[in-house]
């Protein structure tokens, strides 16, 4: 393995999962993005769940590129709204939606419910898939919190529910986390590290 293809077309995120899989560096590994490979398509979503969607991902750029690939996916869960909204995410209402629709959305989805009830999880999950070998493995992680009653002044752009999401070890915004705190918490960093040591080891 002497490339690796991180399939995304969001910029912020790329950086950030370069960033978490840089020691594949030190292991002779390239880290390619979808533009150095010229891939322009999307994959329909058709998964059910965060690991669906994930490893649909994986596979479709993988078998395109012909390159040992990783791919994400997640969202916001909320247990009192069946869940939702889970993979639809932008989705949810129906179409795609703007940051603060998705806002205002959710908020009047809660609208009278008490605290208790507004428990909320930011979950992801990482896939390998290597189109040569067949091989597939992930890596999921969360970070439990609660929907505040309004958000916060200054949402991330592209990122709307984490404008509502209270992060319960630190009892603040997501939005609002210093850089220290959402390194302690990053769920995305976390699942990307337990699947670099899985391919180190399968390196070996």
């Amino acid at each position: 393995m002497k490339r690796l293809l991180v399939a995304t077309h969001n910029p912020a995120k790329l950086e950030e999962l370069n960033f978490a899989l840089k020691e594949l560096e030190n292991q002779g590994i390239k880290l390619i993005s979808l533009n150095d490979v010229g891939v322009e398509e999307d994959p329909e979503e058709t998964g059910e769940t965060f690991q669906e969607n994930s490893e649909l991902k994986a596979r479709f750029y993988g078998n395109l590129s012909k390159l040992p690939t990783i791919a994400d996916d997640g969202g916001l869960i909320i247990p009192f709204l069946n869940n939702a909204p889970g993979v639809k995410s932008k989705r949810w209402p129906g179409y795609e939606a703007g940051d603060e629709e998705l806002i205002s959305f959710t908020l009047s989805h809660l609208k009278g419910v008490e605290i208790k009830n507004r428990t909320a999880y930011l979950e992801t999950c990482v896939t390998f898939f290597d189109p040569e070998t067949g091989k597939v493995f992930f890596e999921q992680e969360k970070i439990k919190g609660h929907i505040a009653e309004k958000p916060t002044g200054r949402p991330t752009n592209g990122y709307p529910f984490r404008a509502l999401f209270i992060v319960d070890e630190f009892g603040k915004y997501y939005d609002e986390l210093t850089a220290e705190e959402h390194d302690k918490i990053n769920h995305r960093f976390k699942a990307l590290k337990r699947l670099t040591k899985r391919i180190k080891d399968l390196l070996r």
